[in-house]
């Protein structure tokens, strides 16, 4: 048996296909789904969602800037706030966003509480991008 995985963000569809496998970054680690799962809500965090289709094929790795996915009679739906998939993102722009995020991230002074949020998200969402498009951090 299959799961039927969707990926959703405001403004478009970004996976909707069978799939063996799924992955998630929930916000309490990552989250394996096979067919036969039992039901569940769960938060996202920023990450990399990675999505088997077929059981000898590789893995398609998907960039997740949070959001939450249900888990419901071999159904995967996904709501995601932005989604990416990593075939989609050139890896050396990624690189440069990430190593700025980075920088950023560094410069922030630990007093500047909503400076040292906002760096701290745009980070995640940076490496998130970068692991996405075959990077490693």
């Amino acid at each position: 048996m299959t799961l039927t995985v969707r990926v959703i963000s405001p403004d478009q569809t970004v996976w909707d296909a069978p799939a063996e496998e799924v992955i998630l970054p929930s916000t309490t680690g990552q989250l394996g789904i096979l067919s036969g799962h039992a039901p569940l809500l769960t938060a996202l965090d920023t990450g990399v969602m990675r999505v088997r289709a077929e059981k000898n094929q590789g893995w398609t790795a998907i960039a997740l800037l949070g959001g939450f996915a249900e888990v419901e009679k071999d159904e995967v739906t996904i709501l995601v706030n932005s989604a990416e998939r990593g075939d989609a993102i050139n890896i050396e722009e990624a690189r440069a966003a990430l190593n700025e995020a980075e920088t950023r991230l560094n410069q922030v002074q630990a007093e500047e509480r909503q400076s040292q949020i906002q760096a701290n998200q745009a980070y995640k969402r940076a490496r998130a991008r970068f692991q996405a498009a075959g990077g490693t951090v």
